[in-house]
């Protein structure tokens, strides 16, 4: 296993759109593997295989405190069960060091394909619906600081642009 780069905002790379995985074989479950290593690093409770320049519909994610129940969503679609949006903090491995609150709709059903590439259906709510909508973003590139004012859009982008510039001069 290995543990992958994450890519930071404002990279463009976080903006591409990512590809259905055709095939679930070998190549694929090394792929997942690496990501939750990465994620466990971190530390995260998500990642989408957008974040580490692979642009595959590959999502990893584990909600529990200790790193004991990981899940895995190939193909994910989601749809939204009810109208009402609710606010959750969320951060992102990809954009380090900041939180904002997010509205999203408070339960969704989501159709993926588990490590195996069985099918699967459940419906989420609470952390698990945030979750799930902000990594699919990803695998459509957009970040959860999409939502939120340019004002504070920019002064992420420019605090993470000057930190880049400190850690890579």
């Amino acid at each position: 296993m290995a543990i992958l780069n994450i890519l930071e905002f404002p990279d463009p790379r976080l903006r591409t759109l990512a590809k259905p995985v055709d095939v679930v074989d070998d190549a694929l479950r090394q792929l997942v593997d690496d990501m939750f290593e990465t994620m466990y690093a971190a530390p995260g409770i998500g990642l989408a295989a957008t974040q580490v320049n692979v642009h595959k519909r590959v999502v990893v994610m584990d909600l529990s405190e200790d790193q004991s129940a990981p899940r895995v969503f190939i193909n994910p679609e989601l749809e939204p069960l009810c109208e009402e949006l609710g606010p959750y903090q969320e951060g992102c491995l990809s954009v380090p060091g900041f939180y904002e609150n997010v509205d999203r709709p408070l339960r969704v059903r989501i159709k993926a394909l588990d490590r195996d590439g069985q099918p699967f259906e459940e419906i989420a709510e609470g952390l698990l619906a945030v979750c799930i909508q902000h990594e699919c973003d990803h695998l459509n590139g957009k970040l959860f600081v999409d939502y939120l004012s340019s004002l504070k859009r920019d002064r992420i982008k420019k605090k993470l642009e000057k930190q880049h510039r400190l850690q890579h001069p």
